[in-house]
């Protein structure tokens, strides 16, 4: 923060009374400190002797001690800072003409608001003197300024703590709603029924990686999720696709959708049923509220960006990043491994924000590969994982064990979505099956136990 000269000087936003107000309440009731500590910390303060005798009250505070006139003053003339707050007399006339102690909340705010609008403005110069010099380059300006910006908004965000009582009483319906399983929210179906069994669906806020190896099936399975979430059941749902063109997206939704095998579909040799089933799924995906979006470079600010563009224009129900490995960071980065640990931690937070459920996508290492015996994927073969795996509130694999033996054939077609990490449900696997000409994966008909595998 700057000077409290240069505030005043540059008339930035500030409310002198309610910071002595929000101070003269702990020095007449210092219980009051910790409500006021969980909101407002001394940066918040516009004069730096309100700064000054913040800190001295934490400290106070922190050693277990009384918060008064008195123990304060002694601790600010330990610190050799009591003449610099203008001594004594001015401790005392904190609470001065000081109203009831119930607008604590009221004072509280009126400091926290200023001090973000201060934030705000001094971000926004910040940003206006770099373009001025002109010695970096836009794109960075703009990544870096954006990141700036989310961090004020995230100390807004949140709502703080809540008691039971709060919880409840802010819930839909109140106690017997949220008694109620069937009025419970319930999450955004995937399609595959064994799958939102296990995991009660995707849930708002919720960061869900979906990892394979290579050929395995990754964006064939997030787009059979989109198309059952934006067809089937109409919430909107936005796909960046890294990789793969808009184009290429669309025909493998519309083949997987009309049943229509691909690769007849690309050389032309259509019959008139395919033509006709073609045309429905069309339909369709045309009357559907699906977003796709191919920009091979999209950064974290850049998805955020559209997705709030959607959001308020036509709400959203899923967001699906393919893949996590292919996002870029316009700013300069120390290593790819910490890269890739701050686009999960970031994609984590824009699900919270957004409230919607964030499928990413994500390479797995050649340790499958290499392991003898069984091939299927474990938490530590997630590639450039540093805080994938502590940022996911549900890890996936999919696993086909035909590509490591393409002699079996009693094999072929067989897929296992294997749920290796979940916050708030069981571990295990589904078994799907994988149909090769559609690229589409599907229920398995008549499979009850899915907690075994095939047998070898």
């Amino acid at each position: 923060m700057p000077a409290e000269d240069t505030i005043f000087e540059r008339g930035l936003p500030t409310n002198v009374d309610a910071e002595r107000f929000v101070l003269g309440s702990i020095l007449l009731d210092d219980t009051t400190f910790l409500q006021i500590a969980g909101t407002v910390d001394a940066d918040d303060f516009s004069l730096e002797k309100h700064r000054r005798i913040f800190r001295r009250m934490f400290e106070l505070h922190d050693r277990g001690e009384r918060i008064d006139r008195v123990t304060l003053a002694n601790e600010l003339m330990k610190h050799g800072q009591l003449e610099s707050v203008d001594g004594l007399a001015y401790l005392v006339s904190l609470d001065d003409g000081l109203p009831q102690i119930s607008n604590l909340e009221s004072y509280v705010r009126i400091v926290k608001s200023k001090s973000l609008l201060r934030r705000i403005i001094l971000t926004s110069q910040r940003t206006i003197d770099r373009c001025i010099a002109g010695g970096e380059d836009p794109e960075d300006i703009i990544a870096n300024t954006g990141e700036d910006f989310m961090k004020l908004g995230g100390g807004t965000a949140g709502a703080g703590l809540s008691t039971p009582q709060q919880i409840i009483e802010s819930y839909e319906g109140g106690l017997n709603s949220f008694l109620d399983p069937s009025k419970r929210i319930q999450g955004v179906s995937t399609g595959f029924l064994k799958y939102d069994e296990k995991t009660g669906g995707m849930r708002p806020g919720e960061l869900i990686i979906i990892a394979a190896r290579p050929a395995m099936g990754k964006t064939a399975l997030v787009l059979n999720i989109a198309h059952h979430v934006a067809v089937k059941m109409r919430q909107p749902t936005a796909v960046f696709s890294l990789e793969m063109s808009k184009e290429s997206l669309l025909t493998r939704l519309l083949c997987a959708s009309a049943r229509v095998d691909s690769q007849r579909f690309r050389a032309g040799f259509l019959n008139q049923h395919e033509r006709r089933q073609l045309q429905v799924a069309a339909a369709e995906l045309v009357e559907s509220p699906l977003f796709i979006d191919d920009s091979a470079s999209s950064s974290l600010m850049d998805m955020h960006a559209k997705l709030k563009r959607v959001r308020a224009e036509h709400g959203l129900g899923l967001v699906i990043v393919d893949y996590l490995q292919l996002m870029t960071s316009r700013g300069r980065v120390d290593s790819r491994t910490s890269e890739v640990s701050a686009f999960s931690r970031g994609l984590k937070l824009m699900a919270k924000e957004l409230e919607v459920p964030v499928i990413a996508l994500s390479q797995l290492s050649r340790a499958p590969e290499t392991r003898q015996g069984d091939h299927r994927p474990q938490l530590s073969d997630l590639r450039e994982s540093g805080s994938i795996e502590q940022d996911a509130d549900v890890v996936n694999f999919i696993f086909r064990e035909e590509v490591y033996k393409p002699d079996r054939t009693d094999l072929k077609g067989l897929a296992e979505l294997i749920i290796s990490k979940q916050r708030s449900g069981p571990t295990g696997k589904v078994n799907l099956v994988f149909l090769h000409s559609l690229t589409k994966f599907e229920n398995r008909v008549g499979d009850i136990d899915d907690e075994t595998p095939p047998d070898e």
